[in-house]
């Protein structure tokens, strides 16, 4: 199949490609500075000619929007908005005059879309969507406009011949340089691997493998659209989370840190302390229920695998794309 993936080069994208690859699949990225075979170029806001890899592609999987890694100042923020609302509008723009349209798009979205809460998991029939909760930071409620502005750009286009699913994604755990577990990890086997401002916070995350396999069952489910919640059936409070990662590098200590602390350690590693501090605790509801089964359900397995697999220099997450029923 041919499978096309806007925004592809960050570590997300590089996982599905270089997972759908190894499956021999055609694998189009499309990015704003291609240096690599299989890339081409776009800028994420006009059709051009990389429209004509979506045309005739079988599905579109689109990961295009700036980093959150970074200071969320106003103009982060609105990058972040623009970016995301104008590469998934051009998108529908381009499916919809496609003469062949992919049979699914895909569209990436965030888990971040739900309220900062603890006392009950978020699924997307009962979840609570964020941005009006009490006691938080004020510019919080930006990320989840952003979420809802990106989900609405996609159920609004015009697409009649495409199905399209919202993926809802936890942070996806792989063992590639630069990513969240390689952060994490960093900080672990610095003996900084422990509580944030008391850890009780939830944590929301998934496995790669797991990641691509959902994104395999979407694709091949013809009966799924809308929002789709990617992420692992155990989040977990903060410092149970830290805990399992501790053990599977076997680092005993792991110092808590201060909520003003967090601040002086996002600000040097120029990130913001809502993905430490916001409480994401979002299940797959509709992934369970249609019957996907977790490779990776419980933390403390998948960190001894992702650790394993960083130790040995192995990151790929081999899995078989079938083809769309619809």
């Amino acid at each position: 199949m041919k499978i096309v993936i806007p925004g592809g080069t960050g570590q997300v994208g590089t996982v599905l490609n270089r997972a759908l690859s190894a499956a021999g699949h055609e694998v189009v990225v499309l990015t704003r500075r291609p240096s690599a075979a299989g890339e081409v170029a776009w800028n994420g806001r006009t059709p051009g000619a990389w429209a004509g890899e979506i045309d005739g592609s079988d599905v579109v999987i689109n990961l295009a929007g700036r980093s959150v890694s970074c200071r969320y100042t106003p103009a982060n923020l609105r990058a972040m908005m623009d970016s995301r609302v104008y590469s998934t509008r051009v998108v529908g723009e381009v499916i919809g005059a496609a003469a062949h349209p992919p049979r699914v798009w895909l569209q990436m979205s965030t888990a971040t879309v739900y309220a900062h809460r603890f006392d009950a998991p978020n699924d997307e029939a009962t979840g609570v969507i964020g941005g009006t909760e009490p006691g938080v930071p004020g510019y919080w409620s930006y990320s989840v406009d952003i979420a809802r502005v990106w989900e609405r750009e996609q159920e609004e286009a015009d697409t009649p011949g495409t199905r399209k699913v919202a993926l809802r994604s936890a942070m996806v755990m792989s063992p590639d340089r630069g990513g969240v577990f390689d952060v994490l990890s960093w900080m672990t086997r610095l003996g900084l691997g422990g509580p944030v401002a008391g850890g009780g916070q939830y944590v929301s995350w998934i496995h790669d493998h797991d990641f691509v396999r959902a994104v395999e069952f979407l694709a091949d489910r013809g009966d799924l659209t809308g929002p789709v919640n990617l992420a692992a059936p155990e989040p977990l409070p903060q410092r149970v989370f830290m805990r399992g990662l501790r053990e599977a590098w076997r680092m005993p200590v792991g110092l808590p840190a201060t909520r003003w602390m967090a601040e002086v350690g996002a600000f040097v590693l120029r990130s913001d302390t809502e993905l430490l501090l916001k409480s994401r605790r979002v299940v797959p509801g509709r992934l369970l229920d249609a019957g996907f089964g977790f490779t990776h359900p419980t933390w403390s397995q998948a960190a001894r695998d992702l650790a394993r697999r960083r130790r040995g220099g192995r990151s790929g997450a081999g899995t078989v794309l079938r083809a769309p029923t619809n």
